[in-house]
């Protein structure tokens, strides 16, 4: 039998079936995680000291969280696979540095390295987890720190799904695109450190911690 990480290992974004990917169909800035997400970005923010004001969103959708991070001070480039999202963020936040690019690309090569990297409830939409990972822990700068996060499982969580008869609705199967992945502290800890991060720190979000919505892994470099 293969080994499944060897073979994501040897994919490469010049080899990934792109045309499956599927228009989220943004048509206004705006999205419902962000009243519990946004909170938490802004708790990081303020906890540490910037020497310089610069951050990357991958998977930046319509542009909403790099105009939050615009306002704290922040010179914020955001990278989307969706035309309809950047489009959004062009027309509302042009401050912002808003482009069309896939996440499985070499991000580094064409926009360099930034103190803080962010990427909201976006790893569970990829195929493939690794390259997703391996392009955000590129662009985190020495001393920087990334900000990712999740939707979050675990056993009790996972437990009340199936007792209250919503696990249909919670992985959902019948949503063209939406989620594939389906993360609990433990893999998305293991991914991040197979591909190079350290000191992960985790928190959850949304919930009580057992029930929590979200989950946030703070990687650092």
């Amino acid at each position: 039998m293969s080994n499944p990480n060897q073979n994501a290992a040897a994919s490469s974004s010049a080899h990934l079936p792109i045309s499956d990917y599927v228009e989220y169909g943004y048509d206004a800035p705006d999205a419902p995680w962000n009243s519990y997400l946004w909170p938490a970005v802004r708790k990081v923010v303020a906890g540490r000291e910037w020497k310089t004001r610069r951050a990357f969103e991958l998977g930046c959708g319509n542009g909403a969280t790099c105009n939050m991070l615009s306002e704290l001070g922040f010179d914020v480039t955001g990278v989307d696979m969706s035309e309809a999202g950047i489009a959004v963020a062009q027309k509302h936040f042009p401050q912002v540095h808003a482009h069309v690019g896939s996440v499985y690309e070499d991000l580094k090569a064409q926009y360099g390295m930034f103190p803080l990297v962010v990427s909201l409830e976006v790893i569970e939409h990829c195929m493939y987890p690794r390259l997703f990972v391996k392009t955000f822990l590129s662009l985190i700068a020495p001393g920087g720190i990334g900000v990712l996060s999740t939707p979050y499982h675990g056993y009790w969580k996972n437990l009340a799904l199936a007792i209250s008869g919503r696990m249909d609705k919670h992985f959902m199967a019948l949503w063209d695109g939406g989620h594939i992945k389906f993360f609990s502290i433990p893999t998305l800890r293991r991914l991040l450190e197979e591909e190079g991060a350290r000191d992960v720190k985790f928190f959850r979000v949304g919930r009580i911690a057992p029930l929590a919505k979200s989950m946030i892994a703070l990687p650092s470099k």
